[in-house]
């Protein structure tokens, strides 16, 4: 029906996407450039908690060579223009509020970000959860966490053409070319039984399923010890929301879509509860984090509060970032307040799409759960980038 319009939900919540018979405009990442007086509550933040933070990708540019471009396009410059931030932040005393703020107003210019039409984009949040598990199946543990698998392939579409910068397929090789690897719904009914490591065996399966998207957890063993896995790697299926699923059966309201409603639909509904989950094909496989954590893709380990997973086809991994979105309190009747910092691109995930798209890491424990799953609202956010890459941007335009 020519003109029909339509809403699709994505992600564990949703994002409201018009769309009609004419194919989308492709997402583009507009930069237009300001002063730090036009960052709303610039001067309330404690900026030496993002300062902590960024030090953390500098680990992560440390192992880069000088030439190796920085986000999409080069478009946060090259690494070589990220050494000198890096080397003057790990010069500031710590906790030293003045000398943070004016590390970053010396050493970046910052910008406001829109897609070509909206300033405003969506933010939700995640979080580390807190699972009960052990070892070795038996008793109520029989739902398993998976290790990477040994055959599983991670291609970088990349790699081969420059349009696919940022685009990524897994599967496993068969017969001299890539096939889809298993579902989610036939790696539960035991496809990869035998095939690969068990990490450990939860008790219950709705928290596997929330494991996988939140993509971190610290599992506390029935031995008395402590296990933290992290992502390691997904079955490369599109990510399904069954959020969205519930809401076009008519089970939940548009509007009360939240973390916390879904797994409680999940949890009043077992005999419907496999099926559901099951609609969302993508699997996640896990590691051990032997340090501390989580870590996201960068590498870099995440701070509560002040690391935000992006879409990194349009915003470089490592760069600060000043939102200015409202957050949910902790709560539930509380109204939302406004959330005014700096934090760093730091992760990403399957939801997480577009210029305007952050999901904000909170951290683990009963609070960060109950912000973090409620959370679903608009903002806006500024990228920070380094002078050296600001000006290298301006002589590639003159030129």
């Amino acid at each position: 029906m020519p003109g029909l319009r339509c809403a699709a939900v994505a992600g564990l919540l949703f994002i409201l996407a018009a769309c009609d018979d004419r194919p989308p405009e492709p997402a583009r990442l507009d930069l237009a450039p300001v002063g730090f007086d036009a960052l709303p509550g610039w001067r309330d933040d404690r900026q030496s908690a993002a300062l902590a933070a960024f030090r953390r990708s500098c680990t992560r540019f440390d192992l880069k060579a000088d030439d190796q471009p920085v986000g999409p396009g080069g478009l946060g410059g090259l690494v070589a223009d990220w050494r000198p931030p890096c080397l003057a932040a790990a010069a500031v005393t710590d906790g030293d509020e003045a000398a943070a703020r004016a590390f970053f107003e010396e050493r970046f210019a910052p910008f406001r970000a829109s897609d070509g039409r909206a300033t405003e984009g969506l933010f939700t949040g995640y979080y580390e959860p807190l699972l009960s598990g052990a070892r070795q199946y038996g008793g109520r543990y029989t739902a398993p966490i998976y290790g990477r698998p040994a055959d599983l392939v991670s291609v970088d579409l990349g790699a081969f053409q420059s349009d696919l910068r940022g685009r990524r397929i897994a599967g496993r090789v068969g017969d001299g070319a890539l096939r889809p690897y298993e579902s989610r719904a036939e790696i539960q009914s035991g496809a990869l039984a035998g095939r690969v490591p068990v990490l450990a065996w939860l008790d219950d399966p709705v928290d596997a399923f929330f494991l996988h998207v939140q993509g971190s957890g610290r599992i506390v063993l029935d031995n008395g010890g402590e296990l933290r896995v992290g992502y390691a790697g997904s079955n490369g299926h599109a990510y399904v929301s069954i959020g969205r699923v519930l809401i076009e059966r008519g089970e939940l309201d548009h509007d009360a879509v939240t973390m916390q409603a879904i797994r409680a639909w999940l949890e009043a509904n077992p005999e419907q509860a496999r099926a559901l989950m099951d609609e969302n094909p993508s699997f996640v496989f896990f590691r051990e984090l032997e340090r501390e954590g989580p870590v996201g893709s960068q590498g870099a380990v995440l701070t509560p509060g002040r690391s935000l997973a992006v879409d990194r086809r349009h915003i470089p991994l490592g760069a600060p970032i000043w939102l200015d979105i409202m957050v949910p309190a902790a709560e539930p009747e509380a109204p939302a307040r406004p959330l005014r910092r700096l934090v760093v691109a730091q992760d990403t995930g399957s939801a997480i799409k577009g210029p305007l798209r952050g999901d904000l890491f909170w951290g683990s424990g009963p609070e960060a759960e109950a912000v973090a799953g409620r959370m679903k609202h608009h903002g806006r956010l500024y990228l920070l980038l380094p002078l050296g890459a600001v000006e290298r941007r301006g002589a590639a335009s003159s030129g």
